[in-house]
């Protein structure tokens, strides 16, 4: 297929965003400026795909007519490797340009706040849930991104019941959202004498961080209740009121925080934290009401289903939505989390390239 049509779409489109950027007057408005940033960002990097894949076609062709004119057989067949390695490599080339000609995700260029909750199997899940936020902290780590802590609920045992942080960087959101739904954990849990495997599970939420200008909260929805934080006590704990709840009035949505030992940073995390909770409501909302008019469901759906495996007897991850089995555990809970990522990120860009096309 043929797609210097569609390079040239882009590269007409990129202009247009880049013109639009340096006029002063968008950034008066910020809602408008923000939305400006995430498609130049988008466009430029589809853009840098187009232009590999309009290099690599014209290498093709070029071996293609030096071989039909080639009369050596060691440089034919050299060239004939030359071909199949360009000829395996443009198929992935030309699903990154068709997914530059998508409807742009309004969430996909944004940071994001994770929630990770422990889930059946008791104290075991508590534990699977902090493996969970140390390999989502490590690929954070791996890429770059910061990561900043939000709100903690230890376990006995040295696990989270819950554990909400937030990770900054390019891209965050938009690789980090399949990480969103069930966890399954198949292994000998260390408090188990008698060896046996137990399945336990962890949820996990991944929302697209909200801007103040995304999601519009009125001090008058909020109910706000200070107390003293909990913990081991020690200089500076359990002396002030310092731990901040929030009551979103509206919808019932509640967020605490207690991690810092200043209010005003624990109002400041809580509000954080609430604003993307609304904002991911909303885009659920308009989700649901698409699925209407569609044949797939898109949103949050696949929040209450088992997305991901990990099996310890088998050093096996395997991804159900994809049916794809990795056998190097170890190092996925390490953060060596791209192998599964990019292939979800391919059929999420086929699904919604066939969507298009019906």
């Amino acid at each position: 297929m043929d797609l210097t049509s569609h390079v040239e779409r882009l590269r007409r489109r990129f202009a247009e965003v880049e013109k639009a950027l340096s006029d002063p007057d968008v950034f008066a408005q910020p809602a408008r400026a923000a939305e400006l940033s995430r498609q130049f960002s988008r466009l430029k990097e589809c853009l840098a795909w187009g232009e590999a894949y309009e290099r690599k076609r014209r290498e093709l062709e070029a071996n293609r007519a030096s071989l039909r004119e080639e009369s050596d057989p060691e440089l034919a067949a050299m060239l004939r490797e030359e071909i199949e390695r360009l000829e395996a490599e443009l198929p992935a080339l030309e699903l990154k340009v068709r997914e530059g000609l998508l409807p742009p995700d309004p969430a996909e260029g944004r940071n994001t706040i994770i929630e990770i909750r422990a889930g059946a199997g008791g104290a075991e899940s508590a534990l699977f849930a902090a493996d969970l936020y140390r390999m989502l902290t490590r690929y954070a780590e791996k890429r770059g991104w910061k990561v900043e802590t939000l709100e903690t609920n230890p376990s006995d045992l040295g696990g989270f019941k819950e554990v909400i942080f937030s990770v900054s960087g390019p891209d965050a959101y938009k690789r980090l959202r399949f990480e969103s739904g069930v966890h399954r954990v198949q292994r000998v849990p260390a408090t188990e004498a008698q060896g046996r495997i137990h399945t336990s599970t962890a949820t996990v939420a991944v929302l697209p961080e909200a801007e103040e200008v995304d999601v519009e909260i009125k001090p008058e929805d909020l109910e706000i209740t200070v107390c003293r934080a909990s913990g081991p006590g020690g200089q500076g704990v359990n002396t002030t009121d310092s731990a901040v709840q929030i009551l979103h009035k509206p919808t019932g949505l509640i967020v605490r925080c207690a991690d810092e030992r200043s209010q005003i940073k624990n109002k400041a995390k809580a509000l954080r934290v609430l604003r993307s909770r609304l904002l991911d409501r909303r885009m659920a909302e308009e989700a649901a009401a698409l699925a209407a008019e569609r044949r797939a469901q898109v949103g949050t759906g696949e929040r209450n289903e088992k997305i991901r495996t990990y099996n310890f007897p088998q050093n096996r991850v395997t991804d159900h939505r994809i049916d794809l089995s990795l056998h190097n555990l170890p190092e996925v809970l390490d953060g060596d989390l791209d192998p599964l990522i990019e292939p979800l990120l391919e059929a999420d860009v086929r699904r919604r390239l066939a969507e298009l096309a019906e």
